[in-house]
This record gives C-alpha cells, sequence and structure tokens, in this order.
C-alpha cells in the first residue's frame, strides 16, 4: 500500500509539550505510533516522539476513512495527525499529557514497520545484546532518549560557561603522532607515506599545551579520545572529554574554574545546588581511609590499621605479614551480622581471593560474645584492642586482611563497595571530592623499577624536585583527580615548562635524551621559545552524563556505544576490508597460530 506525504501538514507542536491550556487548539503532531487501542467505536493510538507521548482519538465524528486508516496502524508506524486538543474523559496521572487527547481529523501514515524485536518501552526486558543490535530501535525507548537530551544540555551549559570564562573553542587534530600516554594506540595507516602510521588521540594533551605556547591562554574543547583499552561499565574506546587548558596559572586557579563547571551544570542541568569549594583530600589520605584513589565518600566504613595490635600476637598470618613488611587492616560493617551470615563472608572470602587477597579474616558479633575465626590465637586484652580500634559493637561484622600494603588497600577498598551495597547504606546524594597530591611514580613490581604515574610534563611539587634522581618514592605531582560518588571524572596537573626540569624527568623516567626527543621532540622544541606556566584537566562527559542521569553504565548514554570486546553489534564494526584495499595501505595481515 502506498504511503501518505506530509504535503499541507506542517508540525506545529511536539508530542509531550501539549497541557489542559492548548485544549481547543488546531495542532499537527508527528512520531511513532505507540499502543493502538480499538475499542469497536472507538480507536485510541499512542504517538511518541523524544519528548513524549499524546493520545490520539478517533471516534463516530472521525471521518470514515481516517477511522479505517487509524485501524490499521500498528506498533512504530511513523504517522502525522492534524486535530484538535481536547480534555481526555479519563485522566491518565502517568504521563504529563495525560488530561489531553487530540481529536483526528487528518492521519498520514508515511512509515510503515515490521514487528520491532522487542517492545519499545523502558522496561523492554530485552537483552542488551539484541538492543545494541538494533541500536535505533533502542535509542527510541524513553529513558534512552532523555539521556542524550540531558548530555546535549550538559554539553551546551558547557560552553557557555567557559565562553562567559574567556575560554577559546579550538580543534586539535584527529590524526597526531603516536606517543606513550598510558593505554595502546589506535594506528591509522597512511597511503601517502608507506610503512608510516598516524595515532588517533588518546588526549590533546600535546596539541593543548601547544595552544599555551601559541597565545591562546584559555582553550577548551569537547574532544574526541581513542585508548584501545579493555572496556567496563565506565569506559569505551572512544570517549568524549571536556578539555581545558589555562596559563599563567597555578593549581588553585584550575581547580576553581573546575568547580565552576560542575557547580554550574548541576545547577542548571539538575536543579541541585553543589556547595563550594569542594572539599578535598590527598591521595595518601584516600588510599589509607577508603582503599582508593577514587574513593565514594558517601558512607564512612574506614580502613582501621591493627598492624602495631597484631605484630606480636600468637596468629601467624597476621604476625608474620607484620614482620614481613606487610600490613594488618580491616573494616567495620555496622549492623551487617545479619545479613553477612557465616555461608555469605564466605562468599565474600572468595570475592576477596579473587581480586587478589591470600584470606579474609573476620570477626562476626551477633550473639553475646563475638564469634571469630582467629580468636584461639589472641589473647583477650588483644581481642578488646582490635574492637576498640574497628568500633566494632553487638551487629557488627569486621572484615581484615593481610599482606603487602597495596594489596591489603586495594582489596579492602573494592570490599568496602560490595559490602555498603549490599547493605543498601550508600545515600543517593552527589558527593564531589578533589583528590591532590599524587605519587609521582608508582614501584611495578614486574618491572623492578619505578614508573610514571602521569604523563611526563606533569610537574611535581616544588619540594620534591630535590629527590627526582635520588629518592622517586618521595616525589609528588602538582596533580589532581575530580571524583564523583566514587567515580573519577577528571584527571590533570600543572605542567612542566622549564626545560631543564624536562630534561630531569625524562631521565628520571628512563627515557634518553634520544629517545624523548623522538616521541616529544616537536613539544620540548617549543619550550625553548618561551612557555607560560600553564595547566589544565579534562572531565569525562560520558561519565558525567552517566552520573547525572542515574545511568548504570555509559553505553547508555552514548547512542552508538561499543561493547566489551570494542566491536559494535548494529553495524559490525569492526570489519575486514578487501585485498586491494590493503595493498593499496602496504598491510599484509598475518594468520595467529591457532594453539
Amino acid at each position: 500500500m502506498e504511503l501518505d506525504r506530509m504535503q499541507g501538514l506542517t508540525r506545529t507542536n511536539y508530542c509531550g509539550e501539549l497541557r489542559p491550556a492548548d485544549a481547543g487548539r488546531e495542532v499537527v503532531v508527528a512520531g511513532w505510533a505507540g499502543r493502538q487501542r480499538d475499542l469497536g467505536q472507538l480507536i485510541f493510538i499512542d504517538l511518541r516522539d523524544r519528548t513524549g507521548i499524546v493520545q490520539l482519538a478517533f471516534d463516530d465524528k472521525t471521518d470514515r476513512a481516517v477511522f479505517e486508516k487509524a485501524f490499521s496502524v500498528r506498533s512504530e508506524f511513523v504517522l502525522m495527525a492534524k486535530g484538535t486538543v481536547r480534555i481526555r474523559a479519563s485522566v491518565n496521572k502517568e504521563i504529563p499529557t495525560g488530561e489531553i487527547e487530540i481529536a483526528v481529523e487528518d492521519l498520514r501514515i508515511l512509515g510503515r514497520a515490521q514487528t520491532p524485536p522487542f517492545e519499545i518501552l523502558d522496561d523492554t526486558g530485552a537483552k542488551e545484546e539484541l538492543r545494541l543490535k538494533y541500536r535505533y530501535l533502542d535509542l527510541r525507548r524513553p529513558t534512552l532518549q532523555r539521556n542524550l537530551l540531558m548530555r546535549h544540555k550538559i554539553a551546551k551549559v558547557a560552553r557557555d560557561y567557559f565562553d562567559e570564562n574567556g575560554f577559546l573553542e579550538l580543534e586539535t587534530p584527529t590524526l597526531i603522532k603516536s606517543t606513550p600516554e598510558g593505554a595502546r594506540d589506535y594506528l591509522v595507516p597512511s597511503r601517502i607515506h608507506s610503512g608510516s602510521f598516524f595515532a588517533l588521540p588518546q588526549s590533546p594533551q600535546l596539541y593543548k599545551q601547544l595552544l599555551m605556547l601559541s597565545g591562546f591562554d584559555r582553550y577548551f574543547q569537547l574532544a574526541r579520545c581513542y585508548r584501545d583499552e579493555d572496556l567496563r561499565a565506565d569506559r569505551q574506546p572512544e570517549f568524549t572529554q571536556i578539555d581545558l587548558e589555562m596559563s599563567f596559572v597555578e593549581m588553585e586557579d584550575v581547580l576553581k574554574i573546575g568547580e565552576g563547571l560542575v557547580g554550574r551544570l548541576f545547577r542548571e542541568v539538575l536543579g541541585i545546588e553543589i556547595p563550594t569549594p569542594l572539599p578535598r583530600m590527598t591521595y595518601t589520605e584516600a588510599m589509607e581511609s577508603y582503599g582508593s584513589d577514587k574513593p565514594d565518600a558517601r558512607f564512612e566504613m574506614k580502613l582501621q590499621d591493627l598492624s602495631d595490635i597484631v605484630k606480636n600476637c600468637g596468629f601467624g598470618v597476621f604476625a608474620d605479614t607484620v614482620k614481613n613488611g606487610g600490613t594488618v587492616r580491616a573494616i567495620t560493617a555496622k549492623n551487617a551480622a545479619s545479613v553477612y551470615t557465616r555461608k555469605e563472608i564466605d562468599k565474600l572470602t572468595e570475592e576477596a581471593k579473587g581480586i587478589g587477597a591470600k584470606g579474609l579474616a573476620f570477626i562476626r558479633w551477633s550473639d553475646e560474645a563475638p564469634s571469630c575465626s582467629f580468636a584461639k590465637f589472641l589473647s583477650e586484652a588483644e581481642m578488646q584492642a582490635i574492637l576498640a580500634r574497628t568500633g566494632a559493637e553487638r551487629g557488627d561484622v569486621v572484615l581484615i586482611v593481610a599482606d603487602r600494603k597495596k594489596t591489603v588497600l586495594s582489596v579492602l577498598g573494592a570490599l568496602r563497595l560490595t559490602v555498603a551495597r549490599r547493605l543498601g547504606i550508600i545515600p543517593d546524594t552527589f558527593q564531589f571530592l578533589w583528590i591532590t597530591e599524587f605519587p609521582f611514580f608508582e614501584y611495578d613490581e614486574e618491572l623492578g623499577q619505578y614508573v610514571a604515574m602521569h604523563h611526563p610534563f606533569t610537574a611535581p611539587l616544588d619540594e620534591c624536585i630535590p629527590y627526582l634522581d635520588s629518592a622517586p618514592e618521595k616525589v609528588y605531582a602538582k596533580a589532581y583527580d575530580l571524583v564523583l560518588n566514587g567515580v573519577e571524572l577528571s584527571s590533570g596537573s600543572i605542567r612542566i615548562t622549564d626545560p631543564d626540569l624536562q630534561k630531569r624527568m625524562f631521565r628520571a623516567l628512563g627515557l634518553s635524551e634520544q629517545e624523548a626527543y623522538e616521541k616529544f621532540g616537536f613539544l620540548t622544541d617549543a619550550f625553548q621559545f618561551g612557555a607560560p606556566p600553564h595547566g589544565g584537566m579534562g572531565l569525562g562527559l560520558d561519565r558525567l552524563v552517566m552520573l547525572m542521569t542515574g545511568s548504570e553504565s555509559i553505553r547508555d548514554v552514548i547512542a552508538f556505544p561499543k561493547v566489551a570486546n570494542s566491536s559494535e553489534l548494529m553495524s559490525g564494526a569492526p570489519a575486514p576490508v578487501d585485498e586491494a584495499q590493503l595493498q593499496e595501505l602496504s598491510i599484509a595481515i598475518l594468520q595467529k597460530n591457532k594453539a
């Protein structure tokens, strides 16, 4: 059957914006058909667009040809309807337009649809793999449409904020030279320069620093970034970063701009006032108290050090760990004994082992006296000291890990979140936190040496410069992260602009002068021509939208996301290319041996 045309009709309103004040108005709306209800002499169709749903009504006063056309409408047909807004006989309080309907005079079927593979509903029940295969249908669901509309608004507010604060939106290249930035590069072969490759940028880092040297003292960009790394709920191989850089600033200036941005976003987009200045915590404080450099500070359950109490106890696991330079630490789950039975603690122990612990000791206080997995090895005084240090009371559960400090902190940091979610004690609020004074180096046990935690242009704290060559463990960086509800939103630093200090930093990182020049020469050359003090940060737009919309995954706030193996199910990317294309690029595909 031939489709209708729009000829003579122009949309006057979106479906979701009509209200009782519009009663009596003649309107034209367009969208997709949802539910169609045939009641004999009455037909109702829910018409949906990106603003919401409005009910189309057809009755005995409707032209017969229009009524018959309405009878033929099925789910996801594309419709345009002209009619008069009227008050509904029965109100639907579930939708904003539930007090009105449109008495349809003219109905156009602009597109017919096959039965979709899943219902276009928020609670569709379809598996994510199926929804991603038909992402264009998934994106019709109201929740995803609201998410992407909020993403648009966040981007607009950000642009307005930066413009009002004297920033210039400047683009940096997408095809760049491969430089080490912490993850694998996506490489793009050059047809003209056979055997050479561009890289897709992991960040605009080097170019935005060059813009500072060029005199554009306040830069920002909604930058596309690419990293070839394993995925998780808040990570994608390509993502968007609200990127900024500022000249003639110190750390306080950058943090002030960052706080102003998130304050403006939450106020204008969500109507929430974020108190500033935002709280701060050093990296050391975060790791010692929460076992994470991106702590969720919405709830307590801090880590407690028991090493001094158990260093001479009769429990060899504890005493030997401390003797060998390790640590024994604990978290206390208040009022958890009824939830964490011995069976549940056994499950928690397996989780702890799965993330690096050798085991998990516990105290469970459900009766008059606490039960403990190691009580027979401790004196009464030692047990009382542990209870006092951990603040444990009747009804609580204490979880203890003994190992190297790095392992203990990371395991307890992870268990802290697992337990809090299980107990339902994490408040539904927004808690921002600056993490400052990051170590410049971390010890890589596999390599047997210190390696950089940041890109090589991050400036060390002034008082740490004397230790660069002699004591790398004492060097801390002018680096800062913005954390929201346990998610790292932003990372930034003040940059090195002294060429001599930059050379020392390269040496400390194990780069020879030649290696450093091969990788970064175009930037270090620029430093010779007058580099202003500068610093900046990059804030993850996808993660920010995920948190502001209450989504569980950034896939729910990206129009066409990748899945865990970095593929896109809808288009089938990545995909093989034909041999002619490969030959043109001088590329041969090596077949891997299948053992």
